[in-house]
């Protein structure tokens, strides 16, 4: 039987600039807290322009804002309007100040931006902190290299924020990976607000109505790029792999991501079509379908994946990429460290006798479970425990006093 926190509702916010990272770590938390309590109603804002391909839950849905994407020198511009990025962002926190002052949410989560993209949150943070909503960060396992992380934050003015217009701020996942504020010489008054979480498990989505985009009748490895837009080097390495190696004993299936240049897509489809062992696919929106059923994985590492990769129990080789954030270096580094996958760097020759290698042995490599790490995927069930002690009208009423 379900818990309840009637009228109840959570407001979650995900900038989401070109990617499905953010998006698909929000959506997950949203569907696991419905399902655990009944009466509870959530809104996601965010910018993904591929959010309505994804399914939502009952009690669960998503208001749209302007999307911009995020460039190769760290720039964003607008994505959909032809209109200067300026324009874009006052349009984008006028949507999330007005849905915030109706939705009257009893708890704001914001997704890894202390005060949204270029600012654009705060005024609605300082807004529903007035009001009594309890406002949540939540961050991931990794953030960056811990110097490049300061700076970044030292420029947006994270730290007052931090201070001032959080409650608390939540890391999802385990203290095992470090902290993702390590270094960066926070005030006691802010690492005591942190609180392991766990990875956040996943919910594997009901097979009743997909239709297989492919032939999973024999074993194979995925290899995903997650959202895309930087996976072209990933991709060009296990081709190759196959290339040099056409005795590869297991084949494989790439997902390239909606995301990845449409010019790179084509020439890796016209290069796996030559090969019998790979077979290519542009996006699946039940991905995690595929995953399961794979006998190995190969990835970037991006949270997401990662978590995914943990919740299958799923052999996995990581190639990480280093820029502009190292998050996917570190993680993949501490994971090999932990025994939770294995690894090659990017920043080296890509060799591809060295990835066929790594992808021959990949089946036979030890599962994460094998490490057994206390609380490794605890996340939903602390996060839901530590909203129900927010909801609970008594704890409502002291926070809005």
């Amino acid at each position: 039987m379900k818990d309840r926190l009637d009228q109840s509702r959570i407001l979650i916010y995900s900038h989401d600039s070109f990617g499905l990272g953010h998006l698909r770590r929000c959506r997950s938390i949203a569907h696991s807290l419905v399902a655990r309590y009944k009466g509870l109603s959530i809104l996601i804002l965010s910018g993904s322009p591929i959010i309505g391909s994804f399914d939502f839950k009952a009690r669960v849905d998503f208001v749209r804002i302007p999307g911009v994407i995020k460039l190769k020198d760290g720039a964003y511009t607008s994505l959909g309007l032809h209109i200067d990025l300026e324009q874009t962002l006052q349009m984008r926190e006028s949507i999330i100040y007005h849905t915030a002052t109706t939705f009257k949410p009893d708890l704001f989560i914001v997704d890894k931006e202390p005060t949204g993209l270029q600012g654009e949150v705060t005024s609605t943070l300082e807004m529903l902190r007035q009001h009594g909503t309890v406002n949540i960060l939540g961050l991931r396992d990794i953030m960056d290299e811990p110097t490049k992380l300061k700076a970044e934050w030292e420029r947006k003015q994270v730290v007052p924020a931090l201070e001032h217009l959080y409650h608390d701020i939540w890391v999802y996942g385990p203290s095992d990976m470090g902290s993702p504020v390590e270094g960066l010489g926070l005030p006691a008054t802010v690492n005591r607000k942190l609180s392991f979480t766990g990875y956040l498990d996943r919910e594997i989505p009901s097979d009743r109505n997909w239709v297989p985009p492919i032939n999973l009748d024999e074993p194979f490895i995925l290899v995903t790029a997650g959202g895309g837009g930087d996976g072209v080097e990933m991709v060009d390495w296990v081709i190759r792999a196959f290339e040099a190696d056409p005795q590869q004993p297991h084949r494989a299936i790439i997902v390239t991501g909606p995301f990845m240049p449409p010019a790179e897509q084509q020439e890796f489809h016209d290069r796996c079509e030559a090969l019998d062992k790979l077979e290519i696919l542009t996006f699946d929106s039940h991905i995690e379908l595929l995953m399961e059923k794979a006998i190995g994985i190969v990835a970037m590492g991006g949270y997401n994946t990662f978590c995914e990769i943990l919740t299958l129990d799923k052999p996995a080789l990581i190639i990480p990429r280093s820029v502009p954030r190292q998050e996917q270096l570190i993680r993949a580094e501490r994971a090999v460290k932990l025994g939770l996958a294995s690894m090659l760097d990017p920043a080296g020759e890509r060799d591809p006798l060295q990835m066929a290698a790594a992808l021959r042995s990949l089946p036979q490599q030890a599962k994460p479970s094998a490490r057994k790490i206390p609380g490794l995927l605890a996340g939903h069930e602390k996060i839901a425990d530590m909203v129900r002690d927010y909801l609970e009208p008594a704890e409502r009423e002291s926070i809005r006093a």
